[in-house]
């Protein structure tokens, strides 16, 4: 018998057919526009062999190895749930006594699932809370150093999150558009919380119809869609705020500033005018200066620049620009770009961050909350930036400097960790898994037998989405989805919720983290929230009965398009931004006094340790971007198909010029060493003519797969970019991840190549 239930997904939403209790297909949502290929990996992992059936420990810990003791390496024992919540409460009550509550890293990522209840992180952030507290972590690796960065120059994120201005006031204003990192369609694929219409590709499409011009700024081609005809910039990795600076002070000399807007509405362009002509530090930022740093050719910065001045506009970088080291300062010039042409606030004009980084930027729609889970305060207020987790676990007792505030680094005993998976979206792994293992216990809940469950003490397997009840819901989307059960738990896998209310039960604290609902309580109490929400502006929706029997609810896109700002540049005094001046801040005295060299108060160019113009590119030649890839979100989906299909070898791709293959005697489609300093990876080649000279490109998210478990300086034989990705803050300002900064060296592989082993589970677990 066939059975289809409406369900979600961060990379789309769809019907679960399911046939004798398996999910067998995931068919596209009927309303999707422009359905990815993602969902044909979902039956794949929801029914893996690397799915935990039930929980284990690791036998070393039972043993009584706890801190300093090696993990990765080591048998797993299975044991009862009724035995894993004891061991699990009573650790945590030992830690806890003897360390204080904020040696508890409570760590969580929020990517596991589209559903807002079932939301591992929101759940295990309540449970830590309702424990007494923990060591949080803030900001994100997508745009840690953006987000930081924003609040002081434009008062607000949302011209990184949105509501950005949407394609449709840039369609009927804007006729160029220069896109800093490309608007890559891979990432159009993917929402926070689930999409019902992925409308990122057409609304870009009619853009380009309307006759909007692309420029990609990038040293990757393939960037930007070629239907969108854009031309190709191939600038040096980590050099765009020097190209972005050349470009105003092209502008600043020609007297194309638009010296009223700059009057009305923005603060310190003297300062930042007398950089750019290099009255601060005698080195004027023109179009010569910066083709030495960035490969462009000055001709090219300065006609762009002058087209620019002269025709109405939007400038966009996406998130990985700030990806980098001193990955704040393009984005700042980027604004201080805007703010000299004048363009915030004009109609479908002026900046803005993330176009090609998500689907549901720029979309047309009411600005609705999403349905949200319920929060409690962390009672010890302990946190680090989410980037920074490595020196967190080796600086205990230290500072860490950030965004104008000394946090002094907790004595991290206990490591609890739902939803996400560190292995993948950290850099260093090697660094990072020496500071894993000084902890005493890590508590990992979680559904695969990833490199995050494989390095840790107690695994409590958890369910996937598909057997559960939950509401998909994502605040750039307009379609709220119902997300029914569409099959029995796998094995013994148990919902995040119920396992961390049992282990609320054995502290004594159950009642509070339940609040005394079952599972579909809470999604009528949520969802009941979220249409109060909804009628509080006006729009009216059904009531939860209604909506779980339809299985979604959409809100109509407005009848018209938004700019950003508007109404900032219309009346700055009426409606300022939230800055400390109210105004758009090109100088920020606020960042300023916080003293730190390398983030003056205005945007500057400062040279990162690792890029092609710096003395070790003479040991490590090339430059490695790793992006996000278009087989997977982060890592997941790295046990279905479409990953599958993609590999070469059963190794991830690493896109190399011909140029840069023929010197070192490489073919398209054989395997090679990737290497570094901090270590090496087997990848397969692939040679293209897409990308630059000098600069090679593969996907993060392939699971680390160490050829020695457990080991430290283990070649990965998969491919996992970041065991070569380099583990230093963006800034003190922002300490973002700087993954983008990271200098490679290419070389056939030698030797052995064993197959791939962490698709499967590890020894002494059982598949399901």
């Amino acid at each position: 018998m066939t059975e289809i239930k409406p369900h979600g997904s961060h990379f789309g939403a769809f019907e679960a057919v399911v046939e004798g209790g398996r999910l067998v297909e995931a068919r596209p949502f009927a309303r999707d526009p422009f359905p990815g290929s993602l969902l044909q990996s979902i039956p794949d992992a929801v029914h893996s062999a690397a799915r935990i059936d039930r929980p284990y420990v690791r036998a070393g810990w039972l043993k009584g190895e706890r801190r300093g003791s090696a993990r990765g390496g080591d048998a797993f024992v299975p044991v009862s749930w009724d035995r894993a919540i004891r061991l699990v409460a009573e650790e945590s009550t030992r830690i806890r006594g003897e360390h204080g509550h904020a040696s508890v890293l409570g760590g969580s990522y929020g990517w596991s699932s589209a559903g807002r209840y079932h939301h591992a992180r929101t759940q295990l952030h309540r449970f830590l809370g309702l424990a007494g507290g923990f060591t949080a972590q803030v900001t994100n690796y997508s745009y840690g150093a953006g987000m930081t960065l924003m609040p002081h120059i434009l008062g607000t994120n949302e011209v990184i999150q949105g509501p950005v201005t949407d394609w449709a006031a840039i369609r009927a204003n804007a006729r160029v558009m220069l896109c800093f990192g490309g608007l890559p369609l891979k990432n159009g694929l993917i929402t926070s919380g689930g999409s019902g219409a992925h409308e990122y590709v057409p609304l870009m499409k009619a853009a380009a119809e309307a006759g909007l011009r692309f420029v990609n700024i990038s040293p990757f081609r393939g960037d930007v869609a070629e239907f969108l005809g854009a031309e190709w910039v191939p600038i040096r990795p980590g050099s765009d705020a020097a190209m972005i600076l050349a470009m105003a002070q092209v502008i600043l000399e020609a007297g194309r500033q638009d010296d009223d807007f700059l009057a009305r509405c923005a603060v310190g362009f003297a300062p930042f005018a007398a950089y750019l002509r290099g009255e601060t530090d005698g080195v004027a930022k023109t179009p010569e200066w910066a083709t030495k740093l960035t490969d462009v050719p000055a001709e090219t910065i300065r006609r762009l620049a002058l087209e620019i001045a002269a025709t109405p506009n939007m400038l966009t970088a996406t998130w990985s620009i700030q990806r980098a080291e001193h990955g704040e300062q393009p984005w700042w010039a980027l604004v201080a770009l805007a703010a000299t042409l004048g363009t915030i606030g004009k109609a479908g004009q002026g900046v803005a961050f993330g176009y090609g980084s998500m689907n549901g930027i720029g979309t047309p729609r009411h600005e609705v909350p999403s349905v949200a889970g319920v929060s409690v305060k962390n009672p010890v207020g302990a946190y680090i930036p989410v980037a920074r987790v490595t020196e967190l676990l080796e600086r205990p007792g230290e500072i860490l400097q950030y965004n104008g505030r000394d946090l002094r680094l907790p004595d991290i005993r206990m490591i609890w960790w739902g939803g996400g998976n560190p292995f993948h979206h950290h850099q260093d792994l090697g660094r990072l898994l020496r500071g894993w293992n000084r902890a005493d216990t890590v508590v990992v809940q979680e559904p695969w037998w990833t490199a995050l469950a494989r390095h840790a003490d107690i695994v409590l397997p958890a369910t996937t989405s598909l057997e559960r009840n939950d509401i998909g819901s994502a605040s750039r989307d307009r379609f709220v989805r119902a997300m029914h059960q569409a099959i029995a738990p796998v094995g013994q896998a148990r919902n995040d919720v119920d396992m961390l209310a049992d282990i609320a039960d054995a502290l004594g604290f159950r009642a509070a983290f339940t609040e005394q609902r079952d599972e579909m309580a809470w999604l009528d109490h949520l969802y009941g929230r979220w249409r109060q929400a909804c009628a509080a502006q006006g729009i009216e929706v059904p009531d939860f009965a209604q909506f779980w029997e339809q299985g979604f609810v959409e809100i109509p896109p407005p009848a018209t398009s938004y700019t950003q700002f508007a109404e900032f540049r219309s009346d700055p005094e009426a409606h300022p931004l939230n800055t400390a001046t109210g105004k758009v801040e090109i100088f920020c005295e606020t960042i300023a006094r916080f003293g730190y060299a390398e983030v003056p108060g205005h945007p500057v160019w400062q040279e990162p340790r690792e890029w092609l113009g710096g003395s070790l590119a003479q040991r490590f030649p090339l430059h490695m971007l790793s992006f996000q890839p278009f087989t997977r979100l982060h890592g997941q989906l790295d046990v279905g198909r479409v990953a599958a299909a993609n590999r070469v070898q059963g190794r991830e791709p690493i896109l190399m010029h011909p140029d840069d293959a023929a010197a070192r005697g490489l073919a398209d489609g054989e395997v090679v060493r990737v290497f570094n300093d901090r270590g090496a990876i087997a990848a397969g080649l692939r040679v293209t003519e897409a990308i630059r000279p000098g600069v090679v490109a593969m996907a993060t998210g392939a699971w680390w797969n160490p050829a020695r478990p457990g080991a430290t300086d283990s070649p990965c034989l998969h491919g996992n970019a970041n065991v070569l990705t380099q583990d230093v803050g963006t800034s003190r300002l922002g300490q973002g991840s700087a993954a983008q900064s990271c200098l490679v060296e290419i070389a056939r592989w030698e030797g052995e190549l064993t197959p791939i082993r962490v698709h499967a589970p590890p020894e002494g677990a059982t598949a399901p």
